[in-house]
């Protein structure tokens, strides 16, 4: 039987079982989220004993060397001494302004102590001071003084719950990352970009267009967003603000459900651009929110000419609860919102 040894205790795992479940089970508060290796708050570093390589996937070669891997996609064949992710992967955080963006999304904006580099679209773990975590994606540029995330409210959910409702400017959280390949890389500013997303998703895509213009991206750059209604889309009056300044900028909301109003379309999305932008070859394309639509986009524009290496995608996976402790420690990219 595999065993793990955690803060000089060692706990036998079950057939089958993750670190992450079996230190879940005998009570070991760890930070995950989305546990399917994706959101990467589970990272933990191996101090004695191999991991399996899956558990690795995804994470940048210098964690690798290091010995860090995701719990919740490691299941040791033997004795594995582990630890959590070490203070050097974090970094102490403010929060400095919250702005509601819709009655169901907040603009959380904080200013890191210290330096942090990351890509506007790439996620990062936000940790509270009691271990509660989530992810979220980055919506502010790289240059900006302060880091923004979008933040969708969910019903019972811990961590967007404590944010609409307690928390204030100055407190104080934790980040873990940066995270993720969902980032505008220059190059070919010509290039045709198409971008689309649901619910928070909007997140990553307004930092990329925004990071995209601000490196003189020339070529045409569409901009899909859908929510189920009205009431889901948010930053209207911004982007329609920016197409007006960028004329290769193409922004189209999108509704499942409600009346027809002026520039927005009532229907389904991948609808809309497969009318829009019907032969993509050639084209760069950036997909992010619910993992359904994003599996079903990512399909779909592929048959139609868009290159799976030009595809980048950023599915945002809700937290998964413990049956253990209950509510899950961590919500995920987004925005389960990661």
């Amino acid at each position: 039987m595999a065993r793990i040894k955690h803060e000089g205790q060692w706990y036998g795992l079950d057939e089958g079982e993750s670190v992450l479940d079996g230190l879940l089970r005998r009570g070991v508060e760890v930070p995950h989220s989305c546990r399917a290796g994706a959101c990467q708050s589970c990272l933990m570093r191996a101090e004695r004993g191999g991991v399996p390589a899956k558990s690795q996937v995804g994470l940048k070669e210098t964690l690798k060397a290091r010995g860090y891997f995701l719990a919740c996609a490691c299941q040791p064949e033997g004795e594995l001494e582990v630890a959590g992710a070490g203070a050097d992967l974090r970094v102490s955080a403010r929060i400095t302004s919250l702005e509601r963006l819709s009655d169901s999304v907040l603009c959380v904006r904080l200013r890191p102590e210290g330096g942090f580099e990351y890509r506007a679209g790439q996620y990062v773990s936000v940790l509270r001071t009691d271990g509660l975590a989530r992810s979220y994606s980055l919506a502010s540029l790289p240059h900006e003084d302060t880091l923004a995330l979008h933040v969708r409210r969910v019903a019972g959910g811990r961590m967007s719950g404590w944010l609409f409702e307690e928390a204030r400017p100055g407190d104080v959280l934790e980040l873990q990352g940066p995270a993720g390949e969902c980032f505008y890389v220059p190059g070919r500013p010509e290039q045709s970009l198409l971008l689309a997303g649901t619910g928070t998703g909007l997140a990553p895509l307004y930092g990329i267009v925004r990071d995209a213009l601000a490196q003189g991206h020339t070529g045409p750059i569409w901009l899909f967003h859908g929510a189920v209604d009205a009431s889901g889309l948010y930053l209207v009056e911004e982007l329609r603000a920016l197409q007006s300044r960028h004329p290769q900028l193409h922004y189209r909301p999108c509704v499942l459900k409600g009346p027809e109003r002026v520039g927005v379309t009532v229907g389904a999305l991948e609808a809309l651009i497969k009318e829009t932008c019907p032969r993509p070859a050639g084209w760069r394309g950036y997909l992010c929110g619910n993992p359904d639509l994003v599996l079903s986009l990512r399909k779909k524009l592929f048959l139609t000419g868009l290159s799976l290496k030009d595809i980048h995608a950023d599915a945002f996976l809700p937290s998964t609860p413990s049956p253990q402790v209950g509510a899950g420690v961590m919500a995920g990219a987004s925005n389960s919102s990661r």
